[in-house]
């Protein structure tokens, strides 16, 4: 038995907090998306996040610094390289990778085109970096007329196809998908990723029905040992896909981060034991990769504005952790996630306020105290803090 029947994990996808001593190296020198994202709308509005002590944060300097915070503090350093959505949460869950996934800045070769052409029966366009609005927008009237699936990648190993939904179903293009994913595996390849999208020429939008294929852990995570001790193991968002849909006792995907919190909210009512695990993505996907700090600002301050429901429904059993996956700046010229340290923030009412749990090592110390907190066996990697933490 640990000292806790539940832990609340949600993820603020793209939520940075400055660069990694090694950000130069991956193009990312001058990120530093929540100070960056303050300075470019006039200062952030989230009086809660900086109640629980946000501000506090060692390298957050534009947040109001709480004198009594009612949380915890710190932040936390990516050990494996890379800057991925898989490859963080992953390492939360106690998988740190010894070599990043493989990009492809100039498309995809040949050999993975012609193969994807043969195996799937559709022809593509594009095949190169891009903007998944833009590129639609772009070459979704040519899609229209020659029925050839838009194929992009990004800075991430991401391997993306968009179709119109009058083109290609939605099922059609989740089949698609699902052979492209058979082929992503010869390459290790993170993520192959279903777009689709409707509307017409120059009022193109996407649907909320994305689909993630992403390739297996490379070992056991904390997932499957909590399910593996008769717990539940509940993922909202899309954390099925991100882990394969392995070690997950149910998976509720959603449409927006309101219908996320809303989904956590009513997880924490129907779970009283195990772990809810959430990944609020509007961050990432609709503002940060868009380069609008002022969406993103707004977007943070009204999930920060629903931080109390979430706190309401905690007992005192109960153990809630807010953080990041990796950075998105919205204000540097790249459009790509970037190297940063992520916040970390621990809430609960049997826990220590105002502590600073410094900087972590890696993500993976937040796998070990979640497991430390419910008693079941600790993953391969990280060191628990709990023990800072307890009254």
């Amino acid at each position: 038995m640990g000292l806790f029947d539940r832990a609340v994990v949600i993820v603020f996808d793209g939520l940075g907090a400055g660069e990694m001593p090694d950000a130069s190296g991956y193009g990312d020198s001058g990120s530093d998306t929540i100070d960056n994202l303050s300075r470019a709308v006039g200062g952030l509005k989230v009086p809660n996040l900086s109640s629980l002590g946000l501000g506090r944060i060692d390298g957050v300097d534009t947040v109001t610094k709480a004198a009594t915070p009612s949380g915890s503090f710190g932040r936390m350093r990516e050990a494996s390289p890379g800057k991925d959505t898989a490859t963080g949460h992953w390492e939360m869950m106690g998988i740190v990778l010894d070599r990043p996934f493989p990009v492809f800045p100039e498309g995809f070769p040949p050999e993975v085109m012609e193969r994807f052409a043969r195996e799937t029966g559709w022809g593509w366009l594009w095949n190169k970096t891009a903007s998944g609005t833009e590129i639609i927008e772009r070459l979704g009237e040519e899609h229209l007329k020659t029925r050839r699936l838009i194929v992009y990648t990004s800075a991430d190993s991401v391997f993306q196809i968009a179709a119109h939904e009058e083109v290609i179903p939605v099922p059609e293009l989740y089949r698609v998908c699902e052979k492209a994913r058979k082929i992503a595996d010869d390459y290790n390849i993170g993520r192959v990723i279903a777009r689709p999208f409707t509307g017409r020429p120059g009022s193109f939008a996407r649907l909320p029905a994305r689909k993630d294929y992403a390739v297996p852990p490379p070992g056991e995570t904390l997932l499957e040992k909590i399910k593996g001790a008769g717990l539940k193991v509940i993922g909202i968002g899309k954390i099925g896909d991100i882990f394969a849909h392995r070690g997950l006792t149910g998976e509720v995907h959603t449409i927006s981060d309101d219908d996320g919190l809303d989904k956590t909210i009513e997880a924490m009512d129907s779970c009283a034991k195990g772990l809810v695990f959430t990944n609020l993505v509007d961050f990432d996907t609709l503002y940060g990769h868009r380069n609008d700090a002022t969406g993103y600002g707004r977007a943070l301050e009204h999930i920060d504005s629903r931080i109390p429901e979430v706190i309401s429904r905690l007992g005192p059993r109960d153990i809630l952790f807010i953080t990041g996956d990796h950075g998105c700046d919205p204000t540097t010229p790249s459009t790509d996630h970037s190297r940063e340290y992520v916040p970390l923030i621990v809430f609960g009412k049997g826990i220590l306020p105002g502590v600073n749990l410094g900087t972590r090592a890696t993500f993976a110390d937040l796998g070990a105290t979640i497991a430390d907190s419910l008693g079941v066996d600790s993953p391969a990697n990280g060191k628990t803090f709990l023990e800072m933490l307890i009254k």
